[in-house]
């Protein structure tokens, strides 16, 4: 079993909604960091800090 195949059945078992590739929305990390290393998310009252690693990976993090 692949490991999306995974994380899709322990998001089911965890009664938590599947959102298809035509309901999600696809934004380049460029275009959302706009040349800076991090940028804050505001979502339901919480702040969310989404950053860029040395080796180019994103990290989100509450």
């Amino acid at each position: 079993m692949s490991g999306n195949a995974a994380a899709l059945q322990r998001f089911a078992a965890a009664g938590m909604p599947q959102v298809s590739a035509a309901d999600a929305l696809a934004v380049d990390s460029h275009e959302l960091l706009r040349g800076h290393k991090a940028v804050e998310i505001k979502h339901n009252g919480a702040i969310y800090r989404l950053q860029t690693t040395k080796l180019g990976k994103l990290i989100l993090t509450k």
